[in-house]
């Protein structure tokens, strides 16, 4: 398995707009790409301002798949100008052993 972490500081005003950019983007993930086993967007009960995101895929290759695909390069491009920082960690899983 393969977990990606993303936690998102958005700029106030667009705050409503990004959570609901963001959850379309997460729910069309786990419907669409066979490789996205989990997707969770979570809001910080310090600062409505920050977003955390959970996403699980199978593989790395399947989370290039994810950013290669079109919904999430239109999320992307039009919350680009809301986010006032991003910060991305990759996790392989080691226990419990997959065998991926």
């Amino acid at each position: 398995m393969y977990t990606i972490t993303v936690l998102f500081s958005i700029r106030p005003e667009h705050s409503s707009e990004f959570l609901q950019a963001i959850v379309a983007n997460a729910r069309t993930s786990v419907a669409e790409e066979s490789g996205c086993r989990q997707f969770d967007v979570c809001v910080s009960d310090r600062n409505s301002n920050d977003v955390f995101l959970y996403e699980v895929y199978d593989s790395k290759a399947a989370f290039d798949a994810h950013l290669a695909s079109a919904h999430f390069l239109q999320f992307n491009e039009s919350t680009a100008p809301w986010v006032t920082a991003k910060v991305i960690q990759a996790f392989e899983r080691s226990y419990p052993h997959s065998g991926n």
